[in-house]
């Protein structure tokens, strides 16, 4: 591998990410804010749901912003490349193996999500207010959950992006990353589920549940979550089916 080209596709897509800082701002935290909103300030300070909501909330939340933000900043990018602009024709033609421009993508979805996920805990802390009341005695540990599910997150771009066309590429936002959304228990524990033992055993295939459950294990362990082993186990997998996956379909769409 040529690393002063991998840097310098690596600058490329950070430059391009600065100078279209604030559209995907809005674009991967607006539905993610509006929930802390809702749910976090309206029903706790309503009464409707009790206060301490806030704590199990958040992670879930984070979990959220992250996906969003990696998959938005992966695929649409290879949507447009590929069909419209050819300008990932450049790209490969650069003294590099194919696999590596993949892998420069994932890499730069990975850190958006990452900035993405950082934004999110203090904006939505000043939003809900106090009674929050997260944990950061774990560092190493919501380090490594933040860099396996930026991953995650990046590697589903790389796969929408390589395998769905810009026709439907938002149809499968809708019927793909909504469902996986709600269902990944970023709004409530896992261990909820357990008055429908059914649907507790299905979303298992459903990686945001790992992603969702491991923030909270890691900033509110006071709540109930997955064991951390299936947590990390979960997300390695994941991250693994969904990267070998996502570089087959590059390496096809981009020599076929």
């Amino acid at each position: 591998m040529n690393l002063k080209t991998f840097l310098a596709m690596l600058h490329r897509d950070a430059h391009v990410a600065r100078r279209n800082f604030v559209t995907l701002l809005l674009q991967t935290l607006f539905q993610p804010m509006l929930l802390v909103f809702v749910f976090g300030k309206v029903m706790t300070s309503s009464g409707l749901i009790r206060p301490e909501y806030k704590g199990m909330l958040l992670p879930g939340i984070i979990a959220i912003a992250m996906l969003l933000s990696g998959v938005w900043s992966v695929a649409m990018p290879l949507v447009s490349e590929f069909q419209f602009t050819k300008e990932i024709e450049d790209r490969l033609l650069a003294p590099i193996e194919i696999e590596w421009v993949a892998v420069e993508k994932v890499v730069a979805g990975m850190l958006q999500a990452i900035a993405a996920g950082l934004i999110v805990i203090p904006t939505a802390w000043l939003v809900m207010g106090s009674g929050v009341g997260l944990s950061f005695t774990r560092p190493l540990e919501f380090l490594a959950l933040a860099l396996l599910v930026s991953c995650l997150a990046a590697a589903v771009g790389l796969v929408l992006g390589t395998s769905v066309g810009q026709t439907q590429i938002g149809l499968m936002f809708s019927l793909v990353i909504a469902p996986m959304i709600f269902f990944g228990c970023a709004y409530y524990p896992w261990s909820a589920l357990r008055v429908f033992p059914v649907l507790q055993k299905v979303v298992l295939i459903n990686p945001i549940v790992y992603a969702s459950e491991g923030f909270r294990s890691a900033l509110v362990p006071r709540f109930p979550h997955l064991p951390k082993a299936a947590i990390y186990l979960g997300l390695i997998l994941f991250d693994a089916l969904f990267v070998s996956f996502g570089m087959r379909q590059f390496r096809r769409k981009a020599v076929g």
